[in-house]
């Protein structure tokens, strides 16, 4: 039987539990009937069973390893890219937002914007044709790059995701940066601690948590990313955008293949659970 303290946490817990098992449980034993079914909109409320045909299909896809590699390579150098700058940011700027903390209000206004909006606010900026810049580049210095071919697509939605997701990372590291005790930095400074050496050893190491987990969190959404880049490119020169996301929103409303997408963001809600569950566990050590 249960007693005490566990009794008590199970109760707790309950309602969630239900709520959760509600809200998922069905979409989840739907997705799990139809990614081992071959079903399209024709056949969707009779789906003929295929055993693990779809999942077959989706790991001999070229584009799906594609898409994986471009997923992967995007959230790792997007999520490196806007922690250094965040980082190097909230250190820099800290004497003048502990005197004026207003401006981080505005310096975090880029992340307040809906991804879909800033992807067409984009499209419209860099459009070859009738985009300012690619207008002004042309009549200033004769000559303007394609931001959107094939050859400058990828850097061209890489630096867009950065400037925009910069100011999430610099307002965990400003707070993580503001947290850390005062007496601590006043002891190292008595010892004749230089500042590199104060940030390298005593500062980083304190912050490290905080880097870990915004480091983690933007390749988690780097990695699923749909919107903006779906809004500003599409699938891209060659299929050269296509992230995860959108090859599942391709092939399930374009081709119509409902088995087989189903079956792609079953591997990749699995693969995100597999990375969540070795984070926790990492997390789990350092804390022991």
């Amino acid at each position: 039987m249960i007693h005490g303290p566990r009794l008590e946490n199970a109760a707790l817990a309950a309602p969630l539990v239900l709520f959760l098992l509600a809200l998922l449980g069905f979409p989840t034993l739907l997705d799990i009937v139809y990614s081992l079914s071959e079903v399209r909109f024709e056949t969707l409320r009779a789906p003929n069973f295929i055993g693990l045909g779809n999942f077959a299909a989706v790991l001999t896809d070229p584009e799906f390893w594609q898409a994986s590699w471009f997923s992967l390579k995007f959230a790792t150098l997007t999520a490196g890219a806007e922690c250094l700058l965040g980082l190097a940011l909230a250190i820099y700027l800290a004497p003048l937002l502990r005197r004026h903390p207003w401006l981080l209000a505005i310096l975090i206004m880029p992340m307040i914007v809906a991804p879909a909006m800033m992807g067409l606010m984009y499209r419209l900026v860099l459009h070859e044709f009738i985009g300012p810049l690619p207008h002004y580049l042309l009549s200033w210095f004769g000559d303007s790059p394609g931001f959107l071919t094939a050859d400058n697509v990828f850097l061209t939605i890489f630096v867009i995701e950065t400037l925009q997701w910069t100011p999430f990372a610099l307002l965990l590291f400003h707070m993580a940066y503001e947290a850390i005790p005062g007496d601590i930095r006043e002891a190292a400074s008595v010892d004749g601690t230089r500042s590199w050496r104060m940030l390298t050893r005593i500062e980083l190491p304190l912050m490290a948590p905080t880097l870990a987990i915004a480091f983690f969190v933007r390749f988690i959404d780097g990695f699923r990313v749909f919107d903006n880049i779906w809004v500003l490119t599409g699938t891209g020169p060659g299929g050269s955008t296509t992230s995860l996301s959108i090859y599942i929103y391709v092939t399930f409303f374009r081709s119509g293949d409902i088995g087989k997408a189903v079956a792609a963001s079953v591997i990749l809600f699995a693969a995100a659970f597999a990375m969540l569950w070795l984070a926790a566990r990492q997390l789990r050590r350092e804390d022991a």
